[in-house]
């Protein structure tokens, strides 16, 4: 007898227990975002760039695009490099994808740069009054002994400067090269299709 009270009890404490579970509601987990970066000091470089070297660096051109990604969180930069060779320099020809993102410390931004020759470098960029500067921060696979740095200015409404200096091994920074980028306009939306005189408006046969 005392037996089946027990097992009374303990099923009428299990009921009790999962009307009240039936009864909490459900716990919903959030994950806080953070906060958008301040791109704003860099809209004006949103948009697709043509360049030509100028100064005493190595010939050659430059195609730029950089663009707003991910609901505005990232800033993708894609470059493609043609460079002549020089007496110290050997020909250039590369691709990179940059990304740049809020820094984790809340001060200016961090673009890390991925390279068509493999190598993944990390920059802190800083403005110093109309100038954007890009100083190295290693990276995954920096280039081995060597560093690099840019200076970005805007010359105009649609064009700018791009200075890019390199340190060899044990060596100080020389003006690797100096780029004059242009915007390049939109381009052209296809006319709309001529609307058909009503003459030519199909017509629906008798009876329909």
């Amino acid at each position: 007898m005392s037996v089946r009270v027990l097992i009374l009890a303990a099923l009428c404490a299990l009921a009790a227990t999962t009307s009240i579970a039936k009864q909490k509601p459900p716990v919903q987990y959030q994950i806080h975002t953070p906060a958008l970066p301040d791109f704003s000091a860099l809209d004006w470089m949103i948009g697709q760039w043509t360049g030509k070297t100028i100064a005493n660096g190595p010939s050659g051109g430059m195609q730029l695009s950089v663009n707003y990604d991910l609901e505005k969180h990232f800033i993708v930069f894609h470059e493609d490099i043609s460079l002549a060779a020089t007496s110290s320099v050997p020909a250039t020809q590369e691709s990179w994808m940059g990304i740049l993102s809020a820094a984790p410390d809340g001060t200016g931004f961090v673009l890390r740069i991925f390279s068509s020759h493999g190598f993944i470098t990390r920059y802190r960029l800083t403005t110093e009054g109309a100038e954007w500067h890009l100083n190295p921060e290693g990276g995954d696979f920096p280039v081995p002994g060597w560093l690099f740095r840019r200076v970005w200015a805007r010359t105009g409404p649609d064009e700018f400067s791009e200075t890019v200096q390199a340190a060899p091994p044990g060596k100080g920074f020389f003006d690797y090269y100096s780029v004059k980028f242009t915007r390049l306009p939109p381009p052209a939306q296809p006319a709309p299709a001529p609307a058909k005189p009503a003459s030519e408006a199909p017509k629906n046969p008798p009876g329909s």
